[in-house]
């Protein structure tokens, strides 16, 4: 009776099974969400850690930071491909200790595509080539299959990867080749083959700031975030005090530096040259000269490649928002006709034109009316001489030949207007 009641208690106390999904794309706040959960599997002392995979892929420096992850754990790893290990997942998958699939996972698709989404250069794909080779040998596993999910040139045409076709391998085919240590239809019978279904299994689920941080990062996400900085930076600046523009700019830039931040992209070196940037830009108002501004916005910048999940990409969401901010700049100033108002303190507004009074010279408005005649032709600007004196003056528009007598009509400072006379004002 003894031996039957300690049956249940041995069985009962298996251990713990941490459940961690890789779900989604592959990127930077994903890494960081898979380190908190595996330091708390290891800490927790657990049997095994099993990542359900269901993912299209996603970037390569983000992958490979979390292989090395992977690689690093000293509990087991299962990968369960509930549904995709597309590219960078086939990738992940490969560097578990072992593969199990869903009757209708997929595995494979793995070739590297660059921003534009073609087939990316052979220098960035022949490092990815080695990495899935070293992926597969890793785990024992024959490598010319995962190299056939990378590169289209090799022909296996029997599992539908013909010569110019990635490979792509179904739970059975995965099986097959020794890419997969068995096919089960949920995580309950995953448990069982590996004789852990007493185990208690822990879900570890994404906390909200560090799925706010995975959107915040998404490489959609991240050209809008920059652009709409920009565009309300730039609209403060025609609108006088401070604004709603300016506020929805600097909170798009919060919202960027902390999304990078939380998902470990971003360190306090790129929040310092932010804040360092951001003091000279306010320094060029007070210290006109230009220089100081445009020192600040290159440490803006260049914060913002620092924080960026990779220089290219990132450059890119750069280039985007810059192009958004001059198309708004351009429709303010041609089609609503703004003004900047905040550059009023540094930049003379102020013209000194004779509609407010300003002359270059003593004006003389008692030559208005007077007869002058011309010691040269003016075509239209000459000499006249208004008794012993010689003025220089401006025809009215039309050519005057000299010796005529022409009439004083306009004084502005210096710029002294005549008009030839005409033979009735001569007579008269």
């Amino acid at each position: 009776m003894a031996f039957a009641l300690a049956i249940p208690a041995i069985s009962a106390d298996n251990g713990k099974v941490y459940v961690i999904p890789i779900e989604a794309e592959v990127e930077r706040g994903l890494q960081s969400f898979l380190e908190r959960g595996i330091d708390e599997a290891e800490e927790a002392g657990a049997e095994a850690i099993v990542f359900e995979i269901d993912t299209p892929g996603g970037f390569v420096n983000a992958a490979d930071g979390i292989a090395r992850l992977l690689d690093e754990t000293e509990t087991e790893t299962l990968a369960f491909v509930n549904q995709d290990a597309l590219s960078a997942g086939a990738f992940l998958a490969l560097h578990n200790d072992e593969i199990y699939m869903h009757p209708n996972g997929r595995m494979g698709a793995a070739q590297v595509i660059d921003q534009s989404g073609n087939a990316a250069a052979d220098k960035a794909n022949s490092a990815w080539l080695a990495s899935m080779r070293s992926a597969a040998e890793s785990s024992g596993r024959d490598p010319q299959f995962a190299l056939a999910m990378a590169d289209a040139s090799i022909d296996l045409p029997e599992y539908r990867a013909a010569q110019g076709d990635l490979l792509t391998l179904g739970a059975q085919e995965a099986l097959d080749v020794g890419y997969s240590e068995g096919t089960v239809s949920s995580l309950d019978e995953l448990l069982e083959m590996k004789d852990l279904s007493g185990a208690e299994v822990v879900q570890v689920e994404e906390n909200w700031s560090e799925t706010l941080a995975r959107f915040l990062t998404s490489p959609i996400v991240v050209p809008i975030l920059l652009s709409v900085a920009g565009l309300g930076l730039l609209l403060e600046l025609f609108t006088p005090g401070v604004g709603i523009p300016g506020f929805f700019g600097l909170f798009s830039l919060m919202l960027f530096f902390y999304g990078h931040l939380v998902a470990g992209l971003a360190g306090y070196e790129s929040i310092l040259l932010l804040v360092f940037g951001l003091g000279l830009i306010l320094l060029e108002f007070f210290v006109p000269g230009g220089i100081l501004g445009i020192l600040g916005i290159l440490a803006v910048i260049g914060s913002v490649l620092l924080a960026g999940e990779d220089v290219q990409s990132t450059a890119v969401a750069i280039l985007i928002a810059l192009l958004v901010a001059s198309a708004g700049m351009v429709i303010l100033v041609k089609f609503f006709g703004k003004k900047l108002n905040m550059f009023k303190r540094i930049i003379l507004t102020d013209a000194t034109d004779t509609e407010h009074g300003y002359v270059s010279a003593v004006n003389r408005p008692e030559l208005i009316g007077q007869i002058a005649r011309t010691t040269n032709a003016l075509r239209p600007s000459g000499t006249i001489r208004l008794g012993d004196e010689y003025i220089d003056a401006v025809s009215e528009g039309r050519f005057i030949d000299s010796n005529k007598d022409v009439k004083i009509i306009k004084v502005e400072g210096s710029r002294i207007v005549v008009r030839e006379l005409e033979k009735q004002e001569e007579e008269e």
